[in-house]
Parts: structure tokens; C-alpha cells; sequence
């Protein structure tokens, strides 16, 4: 399972949680666990600070769709990683 590091955002049933099922029911999907949904937003901050912004949402749409053409969700982070600069991690 991914796991959620330091500087996430923090999720306590609020508004994000709330719009996350929301938007996955909305489009015939599962919603995703808090850990899967603040892993993702770290790697998007990942990106976003050490590639330039708007590479954070265009990295959480790629993964997404590697993800449901079968890419394991660790695997597709990391690989996603691995194209960040070193000193952004």
C-alpha cells in the first residue's frame, strides 16, 4: 500500500475526502483509501516543485492512467519519481 510521508495534506473527513468520493462516484469509480489519495498528492508536490507546477497534475493524470491500464500504483510512483531532481525529494 502507498504510504503517506511528511508535509501531506491531512485528511479528517472534510471537505477533500468529501469531494474525493464524490467526484469517484460521480464517474463510476471506487474511491480511493486517504493513504492511496495522500500519497498522490505528494507525489503531484513532488512534481510540481521539482519539475515546475503544472507537471504535478499532468504526473497524477499519468499515473491514473497507468494505473488503470494495470501498472501497480507503487510501481507507477516510482517510476514518476525517478524523473523528479534529486534535490526536490
Amino acid at each position: 500500500m502507498l504510504q503517506a510521508t511528511v508535509g501531506t495534506p491531512q485528511s479528517n473527513g472534510g471537505p477533500l475526502d468529501d469531494w474525493v468520493t464524490d467526484t469517484a462516484a460521480a464517474l463510476g469509480l471506487p474511491a480511493p483509501s486517504t493513504d492511496d489519495t495522500r500519497a498522490l498528492l505528494e507525489l503531484v508536490r513532488e512534481v510540481a516543485h521539482g519539475v515546475c507546477r503544472p507537471a504535478g497534475a499532468v504526473a497524477a493524470y499519468l499515473v491514473g492512467v497507468a494505473v488503470g491500464q494495470g501498472t501497480d500504483a507503487d510501481t507507477a510512483h516510482a517510476v514518476v519519481r525517478t524523473l523528479v531532481p534529486e534535490q526536490a525529494r
